[in-house]
């Protein structure tokens, strides 16, 4: 196929035409075929164009795409928040990596099938695939950084283009033009091809290792417990856990197989304990600060994560409070400003009951106390997050009376970002921290007290954010998924 673009004669691969399918699986494996010569088309460009110099063609492949096209007001399993389109019309998306998501793109398109009793759409989209996005998996390819090639890559090739890589639907701020479809799912792929692009570079692992349980940590000392926990499941044939991961994509299946050192840390050291079905659970070392949380949470959500819980430690506000204590957020004091320009502070930020149910009764199987007794090491309240870590020796007067006024009972970095952000992109959340230093009443985070502190507590706080995960697998998803992380105008996508 020929056309022009900028003057230029432009080389496109060919794809067939649309196709409809009223089977979920064979509609994956049609966006498979599509993205995958399209992806292989490009790649084969590129490869001759930096042996052979710049062509005088120009190459173009697009991603596909899915669609479907409802003419009433379907009436649908009211208990399912996701699945569904909220109007009739024609809704579309497109898809990257179609091989990756095969999971969730096969329930997704079964769900609409089902609920609207019509046959989905596969066709190429009108939205070109960056190059760099079409070569990540290829190992043998690296795109050059603007100006190392003997071309200019725009000229030849599609690059990333920002300025239509957005958030603007899981913000509920896209307006669809008239005539063309709305939105069936939250991200589109050229959002979903950076984040996983991101992803590989902040955490060192590939996106295909994660799971869809997270847990969330801004210290280092839950690493080493979360791996003994691996390597004791792993060790345990009916555990049904079946691979480790470390940072540089390093796996094991054995208790007993060593796992070198790793010379440079990424920003965000990340562990997977695998199970089949990506059930598994994985551990994400943010560090510390409300960024790194956004950061995180910003492309682990385009992987569609069944839940994220955050487990780290936090600023005691009460007297009443001991060290080791823990608290069980059910609501958030935002002062982390981060999300504040996509999530205006005034959005409340709710408690998801089945999130809490299983984070208490992680801590009470694990601490053995029940009931009224269970208050003596749990506080339930209201966690602060703020963006400066020294806040302490900032004038007392303002902050401490705003931290009494909301009621709050502990205050970090991190829980008001990671749950703000779980909502804004629909996905589960919940907070459990653990009380390390109580600031407020002369207790700070010493050396030596923090020495003994973690050594008697973290192992604790650690298995009960994986027993709490291990209560949600259990639940069918549409349990979890509540219906107060969706709009009344939502995308049928999960």
């Amino acid at each position: 196929m020929a056309g022009s673009d900028r003057n230029r004669a432009v080389q496109t691969p060919e794809l067939g035409s649309e196709t409809f399918f009223t089977d979920a699986d064979k509609a994956v494996d049609q966006l498979c075929m599509l993205y995958e010569k399209a992806t292989a088309f490009l790649a084969d460009a590129f490869r001759r164009a930096m042996v052979e110099g710049q062509p005088a063609t120009r190459y173009r492949a697009f991603y596909p795409e899915v669609r479907i096209t409802t003419t009433s007001f379907a009436h649908v399993d009211s208990r399912l928040s996701f699945g569904h389109v909220s109007a009739p019309g024609t809704h579309a998306t497109t898809v990257t990596q179609p091989r990756l998501f095969r999971r969730y793109l096969r329930q997704q398109i079964h769900l609409l099938m089902e609920n609207h009793g019509v046959p989905v759409c596969v066709a190429v989209s009108d939205t070109p695939i960056p190059v760099h996005f079409a070569v990540a998996a290829q190992t043998d390819v690296t795109v050059p950084q603007e100006g190392a090639a003997e071309f200019i890559l725009r000229d030849v090739f599609d690059v990333p283009d920002l300025s239509t890589t957005n958030d603007d639907i899981v913000n509920g701020t896209y307006d669809t033009a008239p005539g063309d479809p709305a939105p069936l799912a939250p991200f589109t792929a050229q959002r979903i091809d950076y984040s996983l692009a991101r992803l590989a570079h902040y955490t060192a692992t590939d996106p295909g290792h994660f799971q869809n349980y997270v847990l969330f940590t801004n210290y280092q000392f839950y690493v080493s417990e979360f791996e003994a926990f691996a390597r004791a499941m792993l060790a345990d044939p009916d555990s049904g856990y079946t691979s480790f991961v470390s940072t540089g994509n390093v796996e094991i299946t054995a208790a007993d197989q060593e796992i070198p050192p790793t010379l440079k840390q990424p920003q965000m050291p990340t562990y997977h304990l695998k199970r089949p079905g990506d059930a598994g659970i994985t551990l994400v070392n943010i560090g510390v600060g409300p960024s790194n949380a956004k950061t995180a949470t910003d492309h682990i959500a385009v992987l569609r994560p069944h839940a994220w819980l955050m487990v780290g430690h936090c600023a005691g506000l009460r007297n009443t409070q001991a060290l080791g204590d823990f608290v069980l957020a059910h609501a958030y004091l935002r002062e982390d400003r981060v999300l504040d320009d996509d999530l205006p502070v005034w959005v409340p930020i709710p408690a998801l009951a089945e999130i809490q149910i299983a984070l208490e009764e992680a801590v009470a199987e694990e601490t053995q106390l029940k009931g009224y007794d269970l208050k003596r090491i749990m506080r339930t309240g209201t966690v602060a997050s703020v963006d400066n870590r020294n806040w302490e020796l900032r004038d007392q007067e303002g902050p401490v009376q705003r931290l009494s006024q909301s009621r709050a009972v502990a205050l970090d970095m991190e829980s008001a970002t990671i749950a703000a952000n779980g909502f804004r992109f629909r996905v589960p959340y919940g907070t459990l921290l653990c009380v390390s230093d109580k600031p407020l009443h002369g207790e700070l985070k010493l050396p030596g007290m923090a020495s003994a502190f973690y050594q008697t507590q973290v192992a604790r706080h650690l298995r009960i954010g994986i027993r709490a995960m291990e209560r949600l697998r259990e639940m069918p998803l549409e349990r979890i998924h509540s219906r107060k992380l969706r709009a009344f105008d939502e995308t049928a996508f999960l």
